[in-house]
Formats: C-alpha cells, structure tokens, sequence
C-alpha cells in the first residue's frame, strides 16, 4: 500500500493546539506525552455542552518510517487507554511498527482521565458486571431486584446528566476528534476484545478517514448485547477442556482427576456443594462459576485456579485470589471515582442497545442457556442493569455492513471464552470482504502480543507495517 505523505508530516497546524504536556500517574512513562482535547457531550447540539478526553502519544523516532498514528483502545468498555501506548511497547510491539506509528491512547468518554462518570456504587453493590449464575427463576427474580437498585443509583448519580451520552458510538466519533486535532488526513486503529466493537464502528461510521485497522479477540457485530452475553455460556464450554487438561496432567499435585472428564466430574461437584453451602470464605457456587470464567481468560491463570479448586475440593482455606488491574475497586490518586470501571462499562452497555425489561425473559433464557452449556449458561443469560436502565438509547446501534474500503485484519483464538468463535465469525460475515480473519489454534482472550503464536503475530505485524494482509482468511496452528 502506498505511503499517504499527507500522514507523515510530523506536526501539522491543528496539532500545535495541543498542549502536550508530562502524563499523570499511571499513564507516565519514557517517552508518552499527553494531552486533552475538549468534544461535543451531545454531537446533535455541537455547539452545547463539551466534555474532555484525555489523551495520549508515543511518538515514532523514525521520520523517514512514520506512515501516520495508530489509535488504540484497550476493551472493556471501561478500560483505560491512556496507558495503552506504554503498555503496548512493554508487551514488545516490533520496534518496526513503533518506528511506524505515533502510538495514540484515549480514555474513551466516561473513563478514566476523561471526564469520568460513576454511579456512586461500593464494590460490593455490584462486584461485576458478568450476571451471576442463576439456578433457578427463583435467583433470577432475586437478582431483578438487586441490579434494580444498581441502575436506579446509576440514574440518581452526581453524572446523570452525561449518562445517556456514553456510547459506543459518541467514542468513536471522539476518535475522529482526536484524529483530527492531529491533523492527520487518516488513523489507524488497533483494539481488542470490546474495542473491537468500537473499531468496527469507527470504521462504519468514519470509512474514508480510517487506514488499517486491527482488531484482537472479536466481538459480535452487535457489541455487547443481550445475545452477546449469552456467548459466555459456549464460550465457557470452548474453553473449559484446555483447563481440564491442564489439571489432569498435573493430577498428583491439585487432585482435580486424573483426566479431563474427571476434571470436569469435579467442577460439577464443587459447585453443587457450594450451591447448598458456601465456604467459609463466602464462595457460592454462582462465585465459584464466575472466579473459573475470569481465569480462563489467561493460561497464567491456570496454575492459580487449580489451588482455588484444589481447596474448595478439600475444604482447605482457599487462598486470596489475586487482585486484578483495572477493576475500579480503588479510589484514584487523580479523583477517578472508585466505581468508574464498572460504572463507565454499565453506561456503553446500557446505553448502545435496547435490552429486555421483561424478568420473564431472563427466566426462559436461563432455563435454555442451563441445558444448553450446563457449566456457566445460566451465568451469561441473567438479568443484569440493563434492563432497568434509567435511559433510553439515543439513537440506534450502528449496523455493521461491508460498505468501505477493505483494510481490516481480524484475529481470533479458537477458544475463547469471552469473545467465542462464533461470534468472531459473525463479524467477519457482516464485513465481507472488507476484512479478512486469521483464527490461532489456541486458548484464552487476546492473542497478538499476549500469546507467544509466531504465525499470528508476524501476520499482525507484517499488516500494521506494510499492509499486507493474506489473500484470504487464514488457519494459524497452536504454537
């Protein structure tokens, strides 16, 4: 593809408004600089009220090689991104796409360094916004009242007035803002698991502004919605045998089953006797499913769920699960608010579809969803507080079709279990031959960079930095 010389000059005249100035705590690192940029909180009234986004940049060190910038974002929704840069090069991001791209990071609206929103909860209130697993419509009526509460604080928050805005949608137009203020003529992008979704709106939305774009562990094409967060039940199921295996070979050391069908004999097991009691700790069954869900996503996790079982299995203390980043249960030095995370996710969630109002609903969706993926479907198909949203969307979900220009590169591993497959093929379906897929023989979420796939990452890589993709949707085998 052809160098675009109007996206490599290095400072043009709307990046001189940007004050680029050291980043906060968090976001700092050798050669990150950031910046804000005020947007629209309405796009309908321009001219009205204004938020601010926070942004980003590591810039490239190679003139000569600079092709223009990369925007990213880090998933979610709710995931800060103004350390993404930073984090990017950590992970080892070829110096050859550094040399590329200034690398752009951007806490989307409502997160984050920008302007943040909250809805005023104590981790407590709602530890996660994955439904809990419910064993019957008895549970599910249990959790409609609870998440009732949960949105109608969402609605009574010090943020309300922004609420409706946060969407999927309104971000991406707040990336063609930052495009913009940088004076580049085209951006790239590179997303992974929700940013996904943002990036195959972005290129919906902004198809002659977008060059290549990325995009790492797929969402279906219709973000997370209702039928989207039913995939966490076969998700759990694809990626439940790679746990098996792990815990049968090391049989002598957890005493999960010496094979993987004992394996999985032992998880039923476990979260039947938590369902009648939980454990001293307070696991229930539904936390045993759910604290499972969470560490598949990453085979570092593994060993550490193997012990957790191990002492549910025996009665023994379980010990403290690591705390993982990003969750919001802290308080910010900078004065995000302790509950943005889950907040910021529950706002795009909520506010990007139309959910069910109707408790019956999540009740026949749960029996269905309990025999179909009888490990964690009643988990994915539960009421959560979308369906007492305290707003309506503000305008439609963006369809995503297979109108514009065919430069998208999408990734995928076989077995993960919060972005499936089949929803990862959903979304190459509806690009057509604007995209093209490569699917790596491997299990958990994210791949490029995360997972050590030769095959996938230099396809990756070859596209950011020449843009060239493979003829056609590609196999990349376990590494």
């Amino acid at each position: 593809m052809t160098t675009l010389s109007t996206a490599c000059s290095s400072v043009g005249a709307d990046e001189e408004k940007l004050s680029w100035k050291k980043c906060p705590e968090g976001a700092a690192a050798a050669g990150v600089e950031c910046t804000r940029l005020e947007v629209p909180l309405d796009y309908e009234k321009p001219e009205g009220k204004t938020i601010e986004i926070a942004v980003s940049r590591l810039a490239s060190k190679n003139p000569d090689k600079r092709r223009g910038v990369l925007l990213t974002n880090s998933g979610g929704p709710g995931g800060e991104t103004l350390s993404m840069p930073a984090t990017l090069r950590k992970l080892g991001l070829p110096k050859s796409v550094l040399d590329s791209y200034d690398i752009i990071g951007m806490d989307p609206r409502g997160v984050g360094r920008s302007t943040p929103v909250t809805c005023g909860l104590k981790l407590t209130d709602h530890p996660s916004n994955i439904p809990a697993y419910a064993r019957n419509a008895a549970d599910v009526a249990t959790e409609a009242k609870r998440v009732e509460g949960v949105a109608r604080k969402c609605g009574a928050s010090k943020t309300a007035d922004i609420l409706p805005y946060i969407t999927t949608a309104n971000t991406a137009r707040d990336l063609d803002k930052v495009r913009e203020a940088l004076d580049e003529t085209k951006a790239s992008y590179f997303g992974i698991s929700y940013g996904t979704y943002l990036g195959s709106v972005y290129t919906t939305m902004f198809p002659k502004t977008t060059d290549r774009v990325f995009l790492d562990s797929v969402t279906g094409p219709s973000g997370w919605d209702a039928s989207f967060a039913r995939n966490f039940g076969p998700g759990f199921e694809d990626r439940f045998p790679d746990f098996a295996k792990f815990a049968a070979a090391r049989n002598a050391k957890y005493g999960l089953g010496r094979t993987p069908e004992e394996v999985e004999k032992t998880y039923f097991d476990i979260a039947a006797k938590l369902d009648k009691k939980p454990s001293p700790e307070g696991y229930t069954g539904a936390v045993f499913r759910q604290v499972t869900f969470d560490r598949f996503y990453y085979d570092s996790k593994l060993p550490e769920l193997a012990e957790i079982w191990k002492a549910l299995n025996t009665g023994e203390p379980v010990p403290k699960p690591k705390s993982d980043a990003g969750q919001g249960s802290t308080a910010d030095p900078a004065g995000v608010p302790a509950d943005n995370y889950l907040a910021s996710q529950m706002h795009v969630i909520c506010n990007d579809s139309d959910w069910p109002a109707d408790v019956s609903v999540y009740a026949r969706n749960v029996e269905q969803d309990r025999k179909a993926y009888p490990k964690f479907g009643a988990a994915g198909s539960d009421i959560t507080p979308c369906a007492f949203w305290p707003s309506k969307p503000t305008e439609k979900p963006v369809k995503i079709t297979d109108s514009g220009p065919s430069n998208i590169l999408l990734l995928q591993n076989r077995r993960d279990p919060a972005t499936p497959l089949h929803s990862a093929r959903e979304t190459r379906t509806a690009l057509g031959d604007r995209a093209r897929m490569v699917t790596a023989d491997q299990g958990g979420h994210l791949a490029y960079l995360f997972l050590d796939n030769k095959c996938a990452n230099d396809i990756v890589t070859n596209y950011l930095v020449s843009g060239e993709r493979p003829d056609k949707d590609t196999d990349c085998p376990a590494s």
